[in-house]
């Protein structure tokens, strides 16, 4: 164990919340509840704020893999902190096969992105067609953050209609994506779901989640209501 990763260890043990862990322990049925210590999240963005600026966290970001959920949590908002747009998907490349969860993949919001769109939109397209659970469900994910607005193209939601994937995690990502899109480019994407293009369980709970938002207006969702599947299985 490296000096960074001692150090680590013993501040994020003296931030333990036990009850916080037990409640949050529950939300993450792919996480070991014995490798969750139990940190709330202000407390660890604020820890790592003030680690980023030691000569630790270059050290603690190059060993991998971290035993607990809060050390891989601290590794996502280093990589978040990071200046440099080139170092920071070098980071994510490195980091994100070893994210297990929905919680640490989908905390990541590196700053700098903002200023490199067009890169990123490349480098979007090699997360979602990596083959591994939650770095497509990142890709998917940035594209939803960044191109749903003022760079929005219809050719964005095909890219994420044409993923498949048993990883629940991937689906949710997916239905997580269009309800969004629903709401921000209703007449675009609308034609994804009048047409079925989604797997059936997809598409229900993107019709789910879209009829839940406060996004859509009243009659948008009676008339998605009507284009729900009725028995996926059966499709």
């Amino acid at each position: 164990m490296t000096k960074a990763e001692k150090y680590v260890k013993v501040r994020l043990f003296e931030m333990q919340d036990l009850e916080y862990k037990a409640f949050h322990s529950k939300l993450m049925p792919t996480v070991d509840p014995d490798l969750v210590i139990g940190v709330r999240t202000p407390q660890l963005k604020k820890f790592a704020k003030e680690f980023a600026k030691t000569d630790m966290a270059e050290d603690f970001l190059n060993t991998l893999p971290h035993k607990f959920y809060e050390e891989n949590n601290l590794h996502a908002f280093l990589i978040s902190l990071l200046k440099d747009y080139n170092e920071v998907t070098a980071r994510l490349d490195t980091f994100l096969p070893y994210v297990d969860n929905w919680a640490t993949c989908d905390m990541m919001r590196p700053t700098v992105f903002k200023k490199h769109l067009p890169e990123l939109l490349s480098k979007i397209g090699e997360w979602m067609k990596s083959g591994e659970t939650y770095t497509i469900r990142f890709g998917i994910e940035m594209l939803m953050i960044y191109f749903l607005d003022e760079y929005f193209k219809p050719e964005y939601p095909e890219a994420v209609a044409e993923v498949r994937s048993d990883e629940y995690y991937v689906k949710m990502m997916v239905a997580w994506y269009f309800a969004t899109a629903l709401a921000k480019q209703y007449e675009a994407v609308l034609p994804f779901i009048e047409n079925k293009v989604l797997e059936p369980w997809t598409h229900n709970k993107a019709i789910q989640k879209s009829v839940e938002s406060y996004r859509i207006t009243d009659g948008q969702k009676e008339y998605l209501k009507t284009l729900k599947i009725k028995n996926p299985a059966l499709k």
